[in-house]
């Protein structure tokens, strides 16, 4: 007699079912079991095509991977109902044929554990509506798809699982079957990772990872969508994500790198969303944007590291992208947009280490690019040809070899935009180029500021051009509209004189034969005796503007001496402010500063502030690199470092803070006339500064000490903030805030001036609770602070 191999258990409490069974097949104990019940299987392999087609379990004896089921031919599982699968081998050979089939409306199985290793069409289909669940199960067929769903209503959900060889792609979704996958890895696949197609087909990937595939990562098409969360694409020979025919691809999260082609490619209408994502290390491209109607947005998103020397995003035949909040590092070309209709829109996004163009715009395309910054880049914005242009407002070009160029007949519009540190010209305009320039500024670089040729008829609107080793301005001949330009190269006009024509060729107004327009010298600041005025208007620091003052007599004589022939004292116009915070010290380095512009010994007088953030980088090289820019910002003016005591820690031995002290004391030696330098912070912490490199302490000669406001100083601070304000204190309201300032607690957090400021806002705020509720306040009553509107005295 055989031997029983398969026992059935009712798991069902009808009494009137006979209890159990064993069987000597696969098909006798599932036509045998009833809905509800166990099907217990012994090791072994069974040459059987199984179907369950009632709600029955099927489980291994001996645990996963002990039986195996395998066929001669056909269907080796077919699932029609809601059964569940645990543990079980299917195996197959029949290429017509998958070897998991689940199909029809009441499939809704859950198979857990389970590995296909076969050689059929599919290695699990699903079809017809179907709705399985699979958790923990693999796929091996490298003779044909891997997982499969058709058709509308046709669903299926994947934890934890993996395609692990697929002779074509390793999913596809089609017919308007959906999709949803967990935590899966899909691999050595000879078609797309995932394959997208038809309308209303759609998948879901949340955590999983694509590679080593012979073709796409991802593949859309025909109206199909997918949405990627934190998923990996790499190491795929074709595109990372390819797109056609109005598909559409989400991915949040996601890493698509290790790539020989794009990191993907668009057309035919379709539409790419990438968020927090990034691409990099491609062959080719990142994103290449195709067709009218194709669309590509991308926001906090990062695309760096080309190994190819094609441009890094790609955007042509009427095709539209849009950045936001990207940084953009490490490629042969950045973006290029081209053909008429294409547009591309970028907002606050960075471009850095680009060896040739970081913009470059032609065939009649336009870039609308605001808030955006390029660094250390070939060329940083080129518009090419007749037609091509755009906007770009508040952007910043610096380090690159030309800044902007604009050629044969290019016009775009740069509204307060600024180019600075250009190997060549700041802004070249050639053979017809045009453009309109407003409110822009070129400065520090080592050719001509803005250099126009043949004539153009480039619009130049209060641009100013600074420190160009050349010249600011150079037209070769008569073009170029001029209208409240300055450039520090232009000596200002005599008293009572005209002003002299600059260096530069004669320019021409809009309509010849007007007169030619000119270029002014950059205005001077105010006079030193205003400066000083408003430093005398601060509330208190009677030692400080005493300080202040005398130095600026040392300066003022010093320069009188050297009129008259005589020698000069040496000296140290750098400074150490100490003090607690809101004591006025970054006001009074602007008003320094404007007060040493004024005397001629600093450039612009300008205010630089940064903190040790600003100056220390993530790794070694990066601190210097980092405080060399922010002294070359200060460049004829202050460069104020608050809070300079954090860059050196008590225990920094290994700290990057050193590298940005050592790097700041030899610029100051080498560039000891063109920046003022100003430390600031607590007086006991500035002392451990100073002893931070031996350099230091000679270079700050001079020690300025902020004490804090007393009661009464507060009080002066919270009367000119209701005067500023249009705002009164009753009287009882001021002795009321006297004593409130006077109780203060004066620890490291105490803010002074912004104690004050901040007490104000709040009485503000407390008097605007209270005045709302009357119908009809006078005027009296809409400017009048009382003792109820200081903070803690109660509701108001």
């Amino acid at each position: 007699m055989a031997e029983h191999r398969v026992r059935v258990t009712q798991d069902s409490a009808s009494r009137w079912r006979r209890r159990a069974g064993e069987y000597e097949t696969l098909a006798e104990a599932l036509a045998a079991a009833e809905p509800g019940d166990t099907v217990t299987v012994r090791p072994g392999t069974f040459r059987e095509n199984l179907v369950l087609d009632k709600p029955v379990t099927l489980v291994p004896a001996e645990g996963p991977g002990s039986v195996r089921i395998d066929p001669p031919s056909g269907v080796p599982l077919t699932v029609t109902a809601g059964a569940t699968v645990r543990g079980l081998v299917i195996e197959g050979n029949d290429s017509s044929a998958p070897a998991v089939l689940v199909t029809g409306p009441d499939a809704t199985p859950v198979l857990i554990g389970c590995r296909v290793e076969t050689r059929s069409a599919a290695g699990v289909e699903i079809t017809d509506g179907a709705r399985p669940a699979l958790s923990g199960c693999l796929v091996d067929n490298p003779a044909g798809l891997g997982i499969r769903l058709r058709g509308a209503g046709t669903a299926a959900a994947f934890e934890d699982c993996e395609v692990a060889c697929a002779g074509q792609a390793g999913l596809a979704v089609l017919g308007g079957a959906t999709a949803a996958l967990q935590r899966c890895r899909l691999h050595h696949a000879s078609g797309a990772g995932v394959l997208i197609t038809d309308p209303g087909s759609a998948a879901e990937l949340v955590a999983c990872e694509i590679y080593e595939i012979r073709g796409s990562g991802v593949q859309a098409e025909a109206h199909a969508d997918g949405r990627l969360t934190d998923c990996d694409i790499h190491r795929v020979t074709g595109n990372g994500l390819t797109l056609d025919s109005e598909a559409g691809l989400t991915l949040t999260g996601c890493r698509v790198h290790d790539l020989p082609e794009n990191g993907a490619d668009l057309r035919g209408r379709a539409r790419l969303t990438l968020t927090n994502s990034t691409i990099r290390d491609f062959g080719r491209g990142a994103l290449s944007v195709w067709d009218a109607g194709t669309t590509a947005v991308a926001e906090s998103s990062e695309i760096h590291s080309s190994s190819g020397d094609y441009p890094a995003l790609w955007v042509s035949d009427g095709a539209r992208l849009t950045l936001t909040d990207c940084s953009l590092h490490d490629l042969p070309d950045a973006l290029f947009v081209l053909d008429r209709e294409s547009r591309a829109t970028a907002k606050d996004c960075s471009f850095s280490r680009i060896r040739s163009s970081a913009v470059s715009v032609s065939g009649g395309a336009t870039v609308a690019l605001s808030g955006c910054r390029v660094q250390e880049a070939g060329t940083g914005l080129w518009f090419r040809d007749h037609g091509s242009g755009g906007l770009l407002t508040d952007c910043e070009i610096s380090e690159v070899a030309t800044g902007v160029i604009v050629t044969k007949g290019a016009d775009p519009v740069l509204r307060d935009c600024t180019v600075r540190g250009s190997a060549d010209a700041a802004v070249y305009v050639s053979a017809q180029g045009r453009g309109t320039f407003e409110d822009c500024r070129v400065s520090q670089g080592k050719g001509f500021g803005f250099h126009i040729i043949d004539g153009c008829r480039t619009a130049l609107t209060r641009c100013r051009a600074e420190q160009n080793e050349r010249a600011g301005f150079e037209f070769s001949e008569p073009g170029p509209v001029v209208e409240h330009c300055t450039s520090d190269d232009v000596a200002p006009a005599p008293t009572g004189g005209t002003l002299p024509t600059p260096r530069t060729a004669q320019l021409t107004s809009a309509a010849p034969p007007a007169a030619p327009a000119l270029i002014t010298a950059i205005p001077d600041c105010r006079p030193a005796d205003e400066a000083l005025a408003e430093l005398d208007t601060l509330v208190g620091l009677a030692t400080v503007k005493q300080e202040v003052r005398t130095l600026i007599d040392l300066i003022s004589v010093g320069r009188r001496r050297r009129q008259a022939g005589l020698k000069a004292p040496s000296l140290r116009r750098h400074l150490v402010f100490t003090g607690a915070p809101g004591t006025g010290k970054t006001t009074v380095a602007r008003l320094y500063g404007e007060i040493l512009a004024s005397l001629g010994v600093l450039q612009r007088g300008h205010l630089v502030e940064v903190a040790r953030v600003d100056l220390v980088g993530e790794h070694i090289g990066s601190t210097a690199i980092r405080t060399a820019a922010a002294f070359d910002r200060a460049r004829g003016g202050v460069l104020f470092i608050d809070e300079a005591y954090a860059l050196a820690p008590e225990d920094g031995a290994r700290d990057f803070g050193r590298e940005a002290i050592d790097t700041l004391v030899k610029l100051m030696e080498d560039h000891r006339d063109e920046v003022v330098v100003i430390v600031a912070g607590y007086t006991q912490e500035m002392e451990r500064f100073l002893g931070a490199n031996p350099g230091v302490s000679s270079r700050f000669s001079r020690t300025v000490t902020f004490p804090d406001y007393t009661a009464d100083e507060l009080l002066e601070i919270a009367r000119s903030q209701c005067a500023e304000h249009e705002y009164a204190l009753a009287e009882a309201t001021e002795g009321a805030l006297l004593h409130h300032f006077a109780g203060l607690e004066r620890g490291p957090g105490f803010g002074n001036g912004r104690t004050a400021r901040q007490v104000f806002e709040t009485m503000v705020e407390r008097h605007a609770m209270r005045v709302a509720h009357l119908s009809d306040p006078s005027t009296e009553e809409l400017q009048l602070l009382v003792p109820a509107d200081l903070p803690g005295a109660g509701n108001p």
